[in-house]
């Protein structure tokens, strides 16, 4: 308990004087994690709204393969993106590989699936009225995939959270495909994990606390807008 107590003051005060080790992680962490599920956005709620607004071949293989992807282990991404980024890999000439927009890049195959999944789910169960209504007053495929999306703006909303959470708190990705180098790609969770290991278990606690109080934030903005929903 005394080791607890004592990484818990010594924690605090390496946030309140400002850490460069600290800083440096935590602003790397959140702008990866926003620049991932930015892009990631951008692809996963286009891919979710096509799959449920229009039937083809094949179109229930890839919503379960998108589903399926949702549980796949961030190690398991992180080989995955490793695999591609590397030399001989096939985005090797990019020269990403332990770099911070690599890590961006494997939270964006960890950030897809979550999106595209929950915005296809919310859409599919949209009031077919709404689509029926769009087709007979016979608007722009922009202005109806912008009206499917204002529907399901809090289920949609929610998926980006989600994917955010989910990024922002992962490790393997940034262990495997970053590097964990230091002031260049190490995240919190990274560096946590390190100092840990490394004995300076004031500096791990001090990152911790800005693991938990963005996890608490994120956790309470997707409670108070899934109330919202229910009202």
């Amino acid at each position: 308990m005394e080791m607890i107590w004592n990484g818990m003051t010594d924690g605090l005060k390496l946030l309140i004087d400002g850490d460069p080790l600290v800083l440096d992680a935590a602003w790397r962490s959140i702008w990866v994690s926003v620049t991932a599920v930015f892009i990631a956005s951008i692809l996963g709620i286009s891919i979710g709204t096509y799959l449920a607004r229009h039937k083809f071949r094949g179109r229930r293989a890839i919503v379960i393969f998108f589903r399926g992807s949702m549980g796949v282990p961030t190690v398991l991404i992180g080989l995955i993106g490793y695999a591609l980024l590397s030399r001989n890999g096939m985005l090797g000439d990019l020269d990403l590989l332990f770099t911070s927009w690599g890590i961006v890049f494997g939270e964006c195959l960890l950030a897809i699936p979550i999106i595209v999944s929950l915005t296809h789910g919310s859409i599919s169960n949209m009031d077919y009225r709404i689509s029926e209504t769009a087709m007979l007053l016979r608007v722009s495929r922009w202005r109806r995939w912008m009206t499917y999306l204002n529907e399901c703006r809090l289920a949609v909303t929610l998926a980006v959270l989600t994917a955010f959470a989910r990024c922002f708190t992962e490790l393997g990705i940034a262990v495997m495909v970053g590097g964990n180098l230091k002031m260049k790609t190490r995240t919190l969770s990274t560096s946590t994990a390190l100092e840990t290991a490394k004995g300076d278990f004031s500096r791990a606690v001090a990152m911790s606390f800005i693991l938990l109080a963005i996890a608490i934030l994120v956790t309470i903005v997707i409670g108070v807008l899934n109330r919202e929903d229910k009202d």
